[in-house]
Formats: C-alpha cells, structure tokens, sequence
C-alpha cells in the first residue's frame, strides 16, 4: 500500500525485517526441538542462540542470484552463524517456514484491526446514545419515508461493527495455524511431534492436515472478512455524503480550518474523507477476488498464490486499518445540524405521515382500499400543488377525523415509540 494510506504500525507487519524476523523465530523454534531430542548438540545449539541473525540488505543481494528467499534467508543466516547453520532448515521445506511465518503476520495485522474495530465500536455507541432522540427523516429510495432518530443510524453502525468484531475473531482463528509437515506433506522427515511443539512455541496450531502449503481457503476467508468489514465502511461514509448534500446537509464530515475544498470553488466542502473510505473499500473487495482464485494450487502445491499474496495481504489489510481509523476521524467529528432535519420533516408537507393517516381512516370504519385511494389520491395534489398540505387536502377530500386524531397523525411521535425497545435489544439503554 502506498504511503498516503499507510499508518506505520500496522505497515511494519509486512516489511521484509519483519518477516526476517519471523522466519528465524521460526527456524530457531524449529532447531530448539530437535536440540531437546539430542539432534542438534549443545555447543552448537548455543551458537545458533549466539549468533543467529540476518542482513536484510545481504539476502536480496543473495535473492538477485539464486531467484530463492528462503535459500538467500538461510545462506545469510548460515554467515552469521558459521558451521552450526547446518541445523537450520532441517527437514523442512520452503512452505513450512513461509506459510507458518505468514499465519503470524496475519494474526499481527488482525490484532490491530481489531483494536481499530474495537474504538469504531465505542465511538458508534457513543454516538447512539447521544443522538438517540433526534428526530430526522428516514429515506427510502432516496425519497422520504417516515420519521425516524439519527441515533437509530449510530446504533445500526454499532450493531454492524460488533458482527464485524465477531467475524474478525473467527478469521483471526481460521488463520492462526502452521505447518511442519514437510514437502507433500506427509511428515517425511521430521514427527508431528515436532510440529506441535513447534506451533504452540510460536501461538499457532496445527493445520490438521496439509500439503506442501496450508490450503487457501483459510487465506480466502480471512480476505472475505476484511472485504465485509471495508464494505460496512463504505456504507457508513456513504450514509455521511449523502447526508451532506447541499440540498440536505443534515450532517458533514470534520472540515478544518485552512482546510480547501476545491481549486476553482472556494465555497466547496466537499466529503472527501468518506469518499476516500469508499473508494479504497473496492480495492480491498476487490482483492478478496485474487484471495479466491489462490485457493485451486495444482496438486499439492505450485506458487501461483504466492505473487498474489504478497500484493493483496499487506495492502488490504493496511487499507482496511487505515479507513477504519478515518470513519471513526469522521464520527467523531462529525458536524450534525438539528435545524436542518428539522427542516427535511417538513419539507413534504405532511406526506410522510401518509401510512399513519391511511391506518387511521381504516381504524375511523373506512374500507382499506377506499382510504388508500382517498390518501394516495390527496398526495398526488399536494406533490402537485406548492403549498398544500396532506392535512388540508384529505380533510378536502372528505376524511372525516377530529382535530385532535389529525394533530395525533402529523406528529413524528407516534413513528418513535418503540425507539427504547430497539435500544434495550441492543444493550444501548
């Protein structure tokens, strides 16, 4: 991922010292095992703990002749060792090292992105609570509905992001596993002793069964959660850009001072936070496709994976970290301007509370299809007719109920009565 939208904590996971670093606490934890079966004698032992280490810079100049990582790893880790490297690498292959070094850089990243989602969690609850009875508009089709509380849309928000945890946790499991099970993996030069040993050195487990590689769909599903995750986001920032249409601008995004909105416009605000989340929302969704395609390797193995992965696991997860640290900059900052949902109520003239109306001229003795006919036909007048309200042009039309029932009717009220119920089912109240 590209620097602009890289934060250096999470980015480290994937730079290669990390991964160096990795591959010997894997190597020396592997070496560790067989030294306590007597395989690897302790003088030696004691110089690997000794001088075990690598050149980052060292190994690609190895890697640019032998077209290998791992042998160019080993050979520059055999340099600082002296003759005891030998014991490294024994009787693994190349896949064991890297895909159990990988499940580790995987669980990193899913431990950070689950603090993210964990602050994202909080700030949505937060806001819930705030807002709770702040009556606004709802829409449906883009078009006005009937009244409910933006509250309601911090607790959808926070709702959604505590599955998203829940899911999170269950990849972080899928991933969190290793293998030590050889070339085709069928155990052929060291036990499954030594495997679960190793792993549970290391806080994995075993794959229960493997090939050459650990089999992609655990990859696959790890990618689809972060996908689902970018896709909860970009519908929470799309919710915000709609909402700070010029026409509407019942919220907006934080807009700093000395911050510009456009390079022709100075009047412009744009939301340009939120559609920046959208935007890198589909390249993390989008690389959940190559996630996959690398599941069907031919046989027990090729690496027709390992190119994709390189690409597609650094990036979407520091893409994902990234937007989530920015739609939780956008809620908590969030402009929010009661005057303008106000306004929004009314700017129909009544047409929201139609359903309302149409259930009390049934409740009044009227036929259902009569009063829909009756309400539907003065809604048609009064989107026709500036001016006219729903109210007046049914009461024209021949709606017998009282003043007080009317009063009753056009009142957002009724519409959020059982706004506390949907609150005590979430734990918000």
């Amino acid at each position: 991922m590209i620097d602009r939208y890289s934060n250096p904590e999470i980015s480290r996971i994937w730079e290669l010292d990390n991964k160096y670093r990795i591959w010997l606490d894997v190597e020396l934890a592997v070496t560790r095992a067989l030294h306590k079966r007597g395989q690897v004698p302790d003088q030696d032992w004691k110089e690997i703990q000794q001088k075990a280490g690598f050149d980052t810079a060292k190994i690609l100049e190895i890697e640019e002749v032998v077209q290998h990582d791992v042998i160019a790893f080993l050979t520059n880790v055999k340099d600082h060792i002296g003759e005891a490297g030998r014991h490294l690498h024994y009787g693994m292959t190349s896949s064991d090292l890297g895909d159990t070094a990988l499940s580790l850089q995987m669980v990193q990243a899913a431990d950070i992105l689950l603090k993210r989602v964990d602050e994202l969690v909080d700030t949505a609850r937060t806001l819930a609570i705030r807002h709770k009875n702040q009556v606004m508009i709802g829409r449906t089709h883009g078009i006005h509905g009937e009244p409910t509380t933006l509250g309601l849309k911090f607790a959808l928000f926070y709702e959604e992001m505590k599955r998203n945890r829940a899911r999170l946790l269950r990849a972080r499991e899928e991933v969190a596993v290793g293998k030590m099970s050889g070339a085709v993996g069928t155990f052929s030069a060291n036990d499954p002793e030594i495997e679960e040993e190793v792993l549970a050195d290391l806080g994995l487990k075993p794959d229960p069964i493997s090939t050459q590689v650990i089999s992609r769909d655990r990859h696959a599903y790890f990618q689809s959660v972060l996908a689902v995750i970018a896709g909860s986001l970009d519908r929470m920032a799309q919710e915000v850009r709609l909402l700070q249409k010029t026409e509407t601008r019942e919220v907006e995004e934080p807009f700093r001072a000395g911050q510009k909105g456009s390079s022709a416009m100075p009047h412009k605000r744009n939301p340009v936070v939120c559609e920046r989340i959208c935007g890198l929302a589909r390249v993390i969704q989008s690389n959940a496709m190559a996630g996959y395609r690398n599941m069907p390797l031919w046989h027990e193995r090729d690496i027709s994976h390992s190119s994709a992965e390189r690409v597609i696991l650094p990036d979407s997860t520091i893409a994902l970290e990234y937007i989530l640290g920015k739609m939780k900059f956008v809620l908590d900052g969030l402009h929010i301007y009661p005057d303008a949902m106000q306004r929004d109520l009314e700017l129909t003239r009544g047409l929201i509370y139609s359903q309302r109306l149409l259930l009390a001229l049934v409740d009044s003795g009227m036929q259902r299809e009569e009063a829909y006919t009756l309400v539907q036909s003065a809604s048609m007048k009064v989107w026709a007719t500036p001016g006219l309200t729903l109210r007046n042009a049914v009461t024209e039309a021949g709606a017998r109920l009282s003043d007080e029932k009317m009063a009753e009717v056009f009142a957002p009220e009724y519409f959020l009565r059982n706004v506390d119920f949907i609150y005590r089912r979430l734990g918000l109240s």
